[in-house]
């Protein structure tokens, strides 16, 4: 059974500016980081205070990604059928509600409840900035404009980290998961006040079973998808794998105090966005296939210095971060080229699009974030190594699947 065409929207295209367009992007893509990269320094401190085992802080990140996931399933098309802005409003505000009981929870089981909702809420705002920038662009100027709101999400990022590490140290934890609060409530209040809908045509079959099921086969039939979603997944599962492994690598092994290693983090987001900014330069000279391609040869180079370093008994900070910044540089890159590739082949299924592939991602996510909480030993090996893994995944993708299939056509 093939899908049924959407039928036309009397809304009119949207008069938002670009400017406000990239802004509305980088909340929403911010949310993200805000989320994980805030609250990582306080993590140790988080554990400590509860008395529990590292493997149970561990689930407050991998069943807040799962949810992530999981939710965007949902989110997608419900934005395909009543458009993003009403999706947008009720994710915001549930995201704010369990911040609020996140920082107020009296036990880490509780604690973990919260952070699930607050996973499922966050899926709305992400879902719903991809769908966004195929709502009013091409694949080719997607990228670009992707680029750009993830530069605004690499400059929240910056800030994050040495926040919650200076919360954490000053204020206790409890104040590092309040700030994420208060950046859900002033997004909900941008979005409330200056967003207008994107979606000029609603899809009024999007969330009959037997539609939703012919979209989401065509989606994954289709090979951009499949080539994209998997750059993209490989791409966040080395990020993630440096999130899950770090703060008590550095904290714990090397010995690093929470601002300290804050700083680690705000460097590694603003190389971050100096890979954003290296993409806005390729795409234009060599295209989306060349681009990738070239970053992936950085990405290879970061991982495979990385584990050869711990390897030959170097265990040291610098060791880790100057490999992983070239890691970083091209991360840069294949964010925005993988999301946006992914999502462009559907113009009338982008919110499903956007879910799966955020499914895909979040669902590595939580494999590596489950592997790491039993694996964290007291050394550097199971940060070093999975960082050199995906690496090599990454390297694969970009130069075999991404130079095949990696031509934008649309569905």
């Amino acid at each position: 059974m093939s899908a049924a065409p959407p039928t036309a929207s009397t809304a009119a295209r949207p008069a938002m500016t670009p400017g406000l367009v990239v802004l509305v992007l980088s909340l929403l893509l911010g949310i993200q980081p805000v989320t994980t990269d805030l609250y990582l320094p306080a993590l140790p401190s988080l554990t400590e205070g509860f008395a529990a085992p590292v493997s149970q802080a561990q689930l407050t990140l991998t069943t807040l990604l799962l949810a992530f996931g999981i939710s965007q399933l949902v989110w997608g098309p419900l934005s395909d059928r009543y458009g993003r802005r009403p999706v947008l409003l009720v994710g915001l505000g549930a995201y704010t509600l369990a911040s609020i009981g996140c920082a107020l929870a009296a036990s880490m089981p509780l604690l973990i409840v919260w952070r699930t909702v607050q996973g499922a809420a966050m899926g709305a705002a992400v879902m719903g900035a991809r769908a966004i920038v195929r709502d009013l662009y091409t694949p080719e100027t997607g990228a670009r404009v992707m680029s750009k709101g993830l530069t605004g999400l690499g400059v929240i990022a910056c800030a994050c980290a040495p926040l919650g590490g200076l919360l954490s140290d000053v204020l206790g934890w409890r104040y590092a998961l309040t700030a994420l609060a208060v950046f859900g409530a002033l997004s909900l209040a941008v979005v409330a006040l200056r967003f207008e809908e994107t979606l000029a045509v609603r899809n009024p079959l999007a969330l009959r079973p037997a539609n939703l099921l012919a979209t989401w086969l065509s989606i994954l039939r289709h090979p951009a998808f499949l080539t994209y979603s998997a750059l993209s997944t490989a791409s966040y599962a080395g990020l993630f794998t440096f999130l899950a492994a770090s703060s008590f690598v550095f904290i714990k092994v090397l010995g690093l105090s929470r601002t300290e290693y804050g700083l680690v983090m705000f460097s590694m987001a603003l190389v971050y966005i100096l890979g954003t900014f290296m993409c806005r330069r390729l795409l234009p000279r060599y295209g989306v296939r060349r681009s990738v391609a070239i970053a992936g040869a950085l990405t290879l180079a970061g991982g495979t210095s990385m584990g050869g370093l711990a390897w030959a008994g170097l265990h040291n900070g610098w060791a880790i971060m100057l490999p992983y910044y070239l890691f970083m540089l091209a991360h840069g890159v294949h964010q925005p080229c993988g999301q946006s590739g992914a999502v462009g082949p559907f113009p009338h299924a982008a919110g499903a699009a956007s879910a799966l592939n955020g499914f895909l991602m979040m669902v590595a996510a939580f494999a590596v974030g489950g592997w790491m909480g039993t694996r964290l030993d007291g050394t550097v090996f199971p940060l070093t190594n999975g960082i050199w893994l995906w690496s090599v995944c990454i390297a694969a993708v970009s130069w075999t699947l991404v130079q095949r299939y990696g031509e934008p056509r649309r569905a």
